[in-house]
């Protein structure tokens, strides 16, 4: 009889799911200020506070797209490592500001 733990069963099913940047600091993606937060999107390293854009998360049509990642977490859950420039910064650019005019802050 085979037995799986529940940890096995959450683990892989963690490891499933796309890992996608948070869409609350949609206001700091592309402006090259260092002041998106650990888990928000971003083009390249110059936005993100701790000087980390890694690149592995989606975007909604399965494009890689960078998240901004604590020193020492950046190839935690599948991402590429800290200097990811997003080759389509233009769209995910514009998709941010959607994501602004849509959340009114």
């Amino acid at each position: 009889m085979v037995r799986i733990s529940l940890v096995a069963v959450v683990a892989f099913a963690l490891g499933a799911v796309a890992l996608t940047p948070n869409a609350s600091g949609a206001r700091d993606v592309g402006n090259g200020a260092g002041k998106q937060f650990t888990t928000g999107g971003c083009v390249n390293d110059a936005d993100c506070s701790e000087g980390c854009c890694a690149g592995g998360a989606e975007d909604a049509q399965g494009g890689e797209v960078g998240i901004c990642s604590g020193i020492g977490a950046e190839f935690q859950n599948g991402k590429t490592g800290c200097g990811f420039v997003d080759p389509n910064a233009a769209a995910t650019i514009a998709a941010a500001k959607a994501q602004v005019q849509k959340q009114g802050f």
